[in-house]
């Protein structure tokens, strides 16, 4: 049998320590993906825990096949300035050809890594009243029309690398686009234009606001999520050398400054410390880092975590106020208030702080550096830009998907009004059929016969 000489051949050109480097930061951030549902289910009451966990699960599944497919071509195909080509569709030739110093197939798993994770914090806006069945085809459309044009238009050739934006691991494709998506089915749930408006059993409202009711989910995912971003950012690089190093190094500094700003603002309101505190403030901080990670030093991304606890805080306040109640404003999730704000804040402050000196810590690197150190004014225009384009594109994309999704008769995104009074557990999940209160559960099943859980 003869041997896949060219698939060897590229296989040798790529470097072993990049290679293992990569692969393992992929397999940690892969940990990122439902450990999202989790941080929702702490959120989310008792009877909407499972249902909160089950979009992320349904991210990586559906997101793994479309990258398949077609998702890894229209992001890093050729193409053009929105949108990239059909070159690697199926994955066609995407084996050992080195990207960088690693095999092509495990760059393509790593950017896949980046899609699901977005996916999953964005359909978080549906949590506590949107149904599971209709973000199957969403997810699936929203990863080909919303995410993988905006991906190609950062990272793959589009227009904005090519205008200059600086956006290192997301802030961007990954933070404003999973905000907006979130708040565009969000407000969509809150006012239906399709079928789930003219149910005479669904009735579009405002839910009543409640603090996270699982502090356990919210550490295992805060646990989970701060440590493997520190594999997201230092993976980003897709080598191992200093940039790496220091970009898991500014990650961490980021993420802590944020979680004890919040925690201590908390403190000081209430006299306690909170859990609560410690995760919001360490993803906001997360946030922050996530565009500027290759651009900015230690001391700036301490001072970036602070801001963005600081701005992020403020803007969770406006899920409480009767402006948000009156509009049917829900953000269970807080993703406009975290991802969407503190995203648009990350991207522009990127622009601002970023430092060419840092950027060529892995000896290859080049840019012109952004306002405060290296004077370039420009850069900040192009962060704003950029902010601008991903918002309105993930909003306006997300919301059409969304909606015509919603015209397709047994699609229906709205659940009915005993489903959402009831927790979408009881209607949308399986294993809440154990339990139900016609049934006995007797450990000791010879006791009272053989007892059997169908």
């Amino acid at each position: 049998m003869a041997l896949p000489e060219d698939v060897l051949k590229a296989w040798e050109s790529c470097d072993r320590t990049d290679t293992l480097f990569v692969l393992v930061c992929s397999v940690f951030c892969w940990s990122i993906i439902p450990a999202v549902g989790i941080a929702y289910s702490g959120y989310c009451t008792r009877t909407n825990a499972l249902a909160a966990v089950m979009p992320s699960l349904l991210a990586v599944t559906v997101c793994s096949i479309q990258w398949f497919l077609i998702g890894y071509s229209l992001a890093y195909g050729e193409g053009g300035p929105i949108i990239g080509d059909l070159t690697y569709i199926f994955h066609r030739n995407v084996l050992a050809e080195p990207v960088g110093t690693i095999p092509a197939v495990l760059f393509s798993f790593f950017q896949l890594v980046f899609q699901a994770t977005v996916c999953a914090i964005a359909v978080g806006g549906a949590c506590e009243r949107g149904r599971l069945l209709p973000l199957v085809p969403f997810i699936f459309l929203w990863s080909t029309f919303v995410y993988d044009p905006l991906a190609h238009m950062v990272w793959g050739g589009g227009f904005l690398e090519n205008l200059g934006v600086l956006d290192f691991a997301g802030g961007t494709p990954v933070h404003i686009n999973s905000g907006a998506t979130a708040t565009a089915m969000s407000i969509y749930l809150s006012y239906p234009i399709f079928r789930s408006r003219k149910s005479v059993t669904r009735t579009p409202a405002h839910l009543v606001i409640h603090r996270p009711v699982n502090s356990i989910c919210q550490l295992l995912a805060m646990i989970s999520i701060w440590g493997s971003w520190l594999a997201f950012d230092a993976g980003t690089v897709l080598a191992f050398n200093f940039k790496s190093v220091m970009a898991l190094c500014v990650t961490n500094l980021c993420a802590a400054s944020g979680a004890l700003t919040w925690m201590l603002i908390t403190y000081v309101e209430v006299g306690r410390w909170s859990l609560d505190s410690c995760f919001m403030g360490a993803i906001s901080g997360l946030i922050m880092i996530t565009p500027a990670a290759g651009f900015i030093d230690t001391p700036t991304s301490f001072f970036f975590g602070i801001a963005g606890a600081l701005v992020c805080r403020q803007a969770l306040r406006i899920k409480f106020t009767d402006f948000a109640r009156r509009w049917r404003w829900v953000d269970n999730g807080d993703t406009f208030a975290t991802h969407c704000v503190g995203g648009i804040l990350a991207t522009i402050a990127t622009g601002c702080f970023a430092r060419k000196e840092v950027a060529g810590y892995d000896g290859v690197t080049e840019i012109t550096g952004g306002v405060f150190f290296d004077g370039n004014w420009r850069q900040l225009g192009v962060q704003i830009v950029e902010a601008l384009v991903g918002f309105l594109w993930s909003f306006i994309g997300s919301y059409v998907l969304y909606a015509l999704i919603d015209c397709i008769p047994g699609f229906e995104v709205l659940a009915e009004d005993k489903d959402i009074v009831a927790g979408l557990d009881a209607s949308q999940m399986d294993e809440e059929t154990l339990w139900t209160e016609t049934q006995k559960y007797y450990p000791f099943a010879d006791r009272e016969g053989d007892v059997h859980l169908d």
